[in-house]
């Protein structure tokens, strides 16, 4: 019986869910894709700290505990970081690029955009970043998928800041656009990697799934989003996180901003990396704590 993928219908999360599919077809595991509409396809309302996290991940999660499918693919990015008892993350594969884009039309480098520009993002930890780097950039929220958002710069907008992995999975590689730094700009915890749900009783699911899995991606994800987690920021506060594995070491920069980039609190530390994520889990630990201490949770709470 082949396994039933989750996806929502947009052209990126069919892109995830066909290449995981792909993926396990390598190994000689047949799968059938189940479309879903998750609550963050259909309300355009700009994300803001008013919103509850989740929004693209629920209806999958929920398919899955309703037996509709077997397997949920996520943007590990918009993965809540609280813990649904009855699944399980079966596997992070290796994740590609990090970074966010600038687009524009001519492909305009950041420190060059004109005073005043205005820049759409539907992010408070891009527009906190964006600003406070550049206070004088007028910054609007946009929603909706990759295409909307694109055509933002039909629509007045300078420029409009995405996750470049979104657009290499698209094959939008042609278009004009500025890798921000990662000085500039720290991606949010878990972009660019896809998180691979089950059912947590379902070993069948597991196993097949857990073949997908990469360790040195499974714990730089794991440090970013546990310091998120005990940050308590949700996936809509201004937070950010970069973790990697460089030869033996696991390596971490995090940034906590207020909503208006007028304050940050930067840290960065690294930990022998051995073949477990217990490194991840102390590295964010160490972070987490020095940060807390500087006023990170009251910091990304203000309004």
């Amino acid at each position: 019986m082949p396994l039933r993928i989750a996806t929502r219908q947009s052209p990126l999360a069919l892109w995830q869910a066909e290449h995981v599919a792909a993926r396990l077809a390598m190994l000689g595991i047949e799968t059938v894709l189940v479309p879903m509409v998750s609550s963050g396809d259909t309300d355009m309302r700009p994300i803001d700290g008013t919103r509850q996290v989740g929004l693209f991940t629920k209806r999958i999660q929920q398919a899955l505990l309703d037996d509709e499918a077997d397997v949920a693919v996520h943007s590990l990015k918009d993965l809540p970081t609280e813990v649904i008892e009855s699944l399980a993350l079966a596997a992070v594969p290796e994740r590609e690029t990090v970074a966010d884009c600038l687009v524009s039309k001519s492909g305009i480098a950041f420190a060059d955009l004109p005073a005043e520009a205005r820049v759409g993002t539907g992010s408070r930890r891009r527009a906190a970043q964006l600003l406070s780097r550049r206070p004088d950039l007028q910054i609007e929220s946009i929603r909706g998928n990759v295409q909307t958002r694109l055509s933002k710069l039909d629509e007045g907008f300078d420029a409009v800041v995405l996750a470049d992995a979104g657009l290499v999975r698209l094959e939008m590689v042609d278009l004009p656009r500025y890798h921000f730094t990662m000085d500039e700009m720290l991606p949010a915890p878990g972009q660019g990697a896809l998180g691979i749900e089950v059912r947590a009783d379902d070993q069948r699911s597991f196993d097949a799934i857990n073949q997908l899995n990469h360790l040195p991606t499974r714990a730089s994800v794991t440090a970013e989003r546990t310091l998120l987690s005990r940050l308590h920021g949700g996936c809509l506060a201004p937070i950010a996180a970069y973790a990697n594995v460089e030869g033996s070491q696991l390596k971490m920069s995090a940034v906590a901003l207020s909503p208006d980039g007028k304050q940050r609190i930067d840290e960065s530390d690294e930990i022998a990396f051995k073949d477990d994520v217990s490194a991840a889990l102390e590295l964010a630990s160490r972070i987490t704590e020095k940060m807390i201490s500087l006023g990170a949770i009251e910091l990304v709470r203000e309004k």
